[in-house]
């Protein structure tokens, strides 16, 4: 457990791999704000029941506005921001198909949350964190990106896009001491993969027989090392992305 707790925020906190990182992360003795569109009250209400501390947040990442409203109420209500993790994303609705059956609009929708989502909760928390004099941000990738996943090739493009994010601005926020590392699960049985029934048709068994740990992933896998990211542990590592996939990629 850490000598003092950070104050993190974690997007995407109502279910899911969102949820099991809150979850994780307060069971370590770090104080959370869980944000998502419907603020994650039964999120923040599990942390409390095994005594911890955290504030649920209404927020959509797309939206400057709502974002920085997030980071203020966290800075109010928990004193503080040491912590990031961008979780908040869209796959579990996507229906894998062709390249050429993508339209611009499904590329638009999805880099809006995915990326530019992620970039303006990076540009909201940075100046307080740059004030405090350090911090901790990672953002939760994918393994498609190394892989070549066929037929989600807008999804794909936008995790490649926040790997590359993840190394540039780990560069540019060194000499401010704010770690940006990234961590990159596999095909993750979360509540909204297992409502996708052409996902689990699809992506299940090929997923589970490609790995060297030959079984399901869960939300649970992904917490470890999200830990260590934001552990005194990984005090002289940034920049980095570390693959929870069971081995199903070597990097």
């Amino acid at each position: 457990m850490e000598k003092q707790p950070k104050r993190i925020i974690v997007t995407g906190a109502a279910s899911g791999i969102g949820r099991a990182i809150a979850l994780s992360l307060a069971q370590q003795g770090h104080w959370v704000a869980a944000a998502d569109l419907k603020a994650p009250q039964a999120t923040v209400d599990a942390i409390v029941t095994q005594g911890g501390r955290a504030l649920a947040i209404a927020a959509d990442v797309t939206d400057g506005a709502q974002v920085r409203a997030m980071v203020a109420a966290c800075i109010d209500a928990l004193g503080g921001l040491e912590g990031l993790v961008n979780n908040a994303g869209m796959y579990s609705s996507i229906v894998p198909r062709p390249f050429e059956q993508i339209d611009l609009q499904q590329w638009r929708q999805l880099f809006e949350v995915n990326v530019f989502g992620l970039v303006t909760c990076c540009q909201a928390v940075v100046p307080h964190m740059k004030a405090a004099g350090g911090g901790r941000i990672v953002n939760i990738i994918s393994g498609t990106p190394f892989r070549g996943i066929p037929f989600m090739l807008h999804y794909v493009a936008s995790k490649g896009a926040v790997l590359g994010i993840t190394r540039s601005l780990a560069r540019e926020l060194g000499s401010a001491k704010i770690l940006v590392n990234g961590v990159a699960p596999g095909f993750t049985l979360s509540e909204g993969v297992m409502d996708n029934p052409v996902q689990l048709e699809k992506l299940r068994e090929i997923s589970k027989n490609a790995r060297s740990l030959a079984r399901d992933q869960v939300p649970a896998d992904v917490v470890g090392a999200v830990d260590f990211f934001m552990s005194e542990g990984s005090a002289f590592i940034t920049g980095q992305t570390l693959l929870v996939d069971g081995g199903a990629h070597f990097h």
